[in-house]
């Protein structure tokens, strides 16, 4: 490729971490929906509706554990690189304490909720995968440094075992709890490979101290995180644990199957962000023009491009179910159709948020995922006795558009995000244009 010369450095790693970023997604995921579809083929619409039931549970309180630390740690890490051992260390710690709590209030939460003997072992199996997510601070430190390809590489290793692993229990008839303990496992491969990279690439984990100025700051500045976060991590899984108890736990299997197809699409947004956002960090360090201009570049080409995609899922709803899934999973085509136009409500709320955290705006965040839970809940309380998942399906769309964007017209200091949206989504399609056509032309520049 000649032309990745033709780059500056900046640009060649951003390439590069786009790169690896693009392929360890689509591996991870692309896996994962082809044994997925054979998992849930074997178990069928009700114990796989039970299966991500139980997930949804457990992931209402992961915020918990996670306390919003992550998109502070890796700003702070950007910026002080040199201090990483203090912020490493005490995210770590912070977390450890967190998620041990988390395990606590999960299983007095299920208790109090009268979930079933059979369902609340599983959810309690599938909690002891939160006491390993504190490692997850080593991905946020490879990530600040725009240098994705170590820990991308153990996702993928990840992906391969948990493949095999769920392989052989098809194969020898596993019953529903070895499936969730199998999620378990994957997290423990994932944890001890990010050890593994960080010690080979960067230094010993015991060099990792807590720091309590540090503890303090990054308490003070997550703690909105933690409050939006909750908020959104209710309206993200409350519809399949409010199916699940007031329909059926096949319904939650439905939702389930057209959220795997939806979540391919979410990759785009995430791995734009994920690269985009140490760069966005140091242009606004040197020239405040020019990082407003990026923003709005970025927020167009996530926009649009995501548009583009979630058209071309929806066309393509009846044929991804029914060859992927089989008839016995039909109920999930129209909620699929549906959910498909979600990625742009969640690309506007992604971006949206990241650029405020950029700015130090995240003061309010909790009042944005405060909106979204709220018509999240009172719509669903309405809407599933009425038309079950596909009721829920529209709801996604509507939370993650109230969320991420009518919210900003009435927070003052996030106003001016509410016209950068507006525009975005009335004359976006020309920077999408431009910008797609200068990477064709300088392609065919460099191949000339």
């Amino acid at each position: 490729m000649k032309w990745l010369k033709h780059l500056s450095p900046t640009q060649q790693r951003i390439f590069s971490n786009v790169s690896w970023s693009l392929a360890g997604k689509m591996v991870n995921l692309l896996s994962a929906l082809l044994v997925g579809i054979f998992v849930a083929r074997y178990l069928g619409p009700r114990q796989y509706g039970t299966m991500n039931y139980v997930v949804s549970f457990v992931s209402m309180f992961l915020i918990i554990a996670t306390f919003g630390f992550e998109n502070i740690e890796i700003r702070e890490e950007a910026r002080h690189n040199d201090q990483k051992n203090l912020i490493l260390g005490t995210v770590f710690r912070l977390r450890l304490v967190l998620s041990a709590f988390t395990i606590a209030l999960v299983a007095l939460v299920a208790w109090l909720s009268g979930e079933d003997r059979s369902t609340f072992a599983l959810i309690m199996l599938y909690a002891l995968s939160v006491i390993l997510s504190p490692f997850d601070v080593i991905r946020n430190y490879f990530t600040s440094i725009v240098q994705n390809e170590y820990v991308i590489k153990v996702g993928m290793l990840r992906s391969l075992l948990s493949c095999s692993v769920k392989l052989v229990l098809l194969l020898t008839h596993a019953s529903l709890p070895w499936f969730v303990g199998s999620l378990v496992f994957d997290a423990a491969v994932l944890a001890q490979g990010y050890c593994y990279v960080y010690n080979k690439k960067v230094g010993s984990m015991r060099q990792w101290h807590y720091s309590r100025e540090w503890a303090c700051f990054l308490l003070r500045q997550s703690f909105p995180l933690l409050l939006s976060g909750a908020a959104a991590t209710i309206f993200a899984q409350i519809d399949q644990v409010m199916l699940g108890h007031m329909v059926n736990k096949a319904s939650v299997g439905y939702f389930a199957v057209a959220t795997k197809f939806v979540e391919i699409l979410v990759i785009i947004p995430t791995i734009i962000i994920q690269t985009v956002t140490p760069v966005l960090v140091r242009v606004k360090q040197t020239s405040v023009g020019a990082y407003r201009r990026k923003c709005m570049q970025f927020l167009d080409v996530t926009v649009w491009g995501c548009l583009l995609a979630g058209i071309l899922m929806a066309l393509c709803a009846y044929p991804l179910v029914y060859l992927a899934f089989g008839t016995a999973y039909l109920p999930a085509v129209v909620p699929l159709s549906i959910m498909s136009f979600k990625i742009v409500g969640v690309t506007l709320n992604m971006v949206s948020g990241q650029i405020l955290i950029i700015d130090g705006r995240q003061k309010w965040f909790v009042l944005r995922a405060l909106s979204g839970c709220v018509v999240c809940v009172l719509l669903n309380l309405w809407v599933i006795p009425r038309y079950g998942v596909v009721g829920v399906a529209a709801i996604t769309i509507i939370t993650q558009f109230v969320a991420g964007y009518l919210i900003h017209l009435f927070i003052p200091p996030y106003r001016y995000m509410f016209y950068m949206q507006s525009r975005s989504l009335l004359l976006g399609w020309r920077g999408f244009y431009l910008t797609l056509s200068d990477l064709l032309n300088k392609r065919k520049e460099n191949k000339a």
